[in-house]
């Protein structure tokens, strides 16, 4: 169960109990919870919406293939032509063009034209962080 699940999961059992017109107390409390009903409501004030928490899954998601994050490695460096950045990754134009779409719908990569050639950097400042982040976190 994720934290919003548990939170809102909370606060129904607190709802249900107000309905019933009876009060929450230590002997009647479910012994997994360790949240008052104002600690739970607070959380789940301050917690992302869950449509926001699903987009942010989304995201992360697209790390999850090494082919991509291998493409992002490299636009890290410097900004690639797909025929470059395929001999550079050792995969075929076809392979390369999928993975490039995925990460462009993701807002992770944008691309410019030279004539017939198509150059790929890295969206912003926010991708390197993150990638720069993830890097960090596995080798410490």
């Amino acid at each position: 169960m994720n934290i919003c699940s548990y939170v809102y999961f909370i606060c129904l059992l607190f709802s249900a109990f107000a309905e019933k017109g009876k009060k929450m107390t230590k002997e009647n409390v479910p012994s997994f919870l360790h949240l008052t009903a104002a600690q739970a409501r607070e959380l789940a004030k301050r917690m992302p919406e869950e449509e926001t928490l699903y987009e942010l899954a989304d995201l992360y998601k697209m790390f999850a293939d090494s082919t991509r994050v291998r493409i992002l490695s490299a636009l890290r460096v410097q900004e690639l032509c797909v025929l470059d950045l395929a001999a550079l990754l050792g995969i075929s134009q076809s392979a390369l063009s999928h993975q490039l779409r995925i990460l462009k719908q993701a807002k992770l990569i944008k691309c410019r034209r030279e004539g017939k050639i198509i150059c790929y950097s890295l969206a912003d400042e926010h991708v390197e962080s993150i990638f720069r982040q993830g890097l960090e976190h596995v080798q410490e």
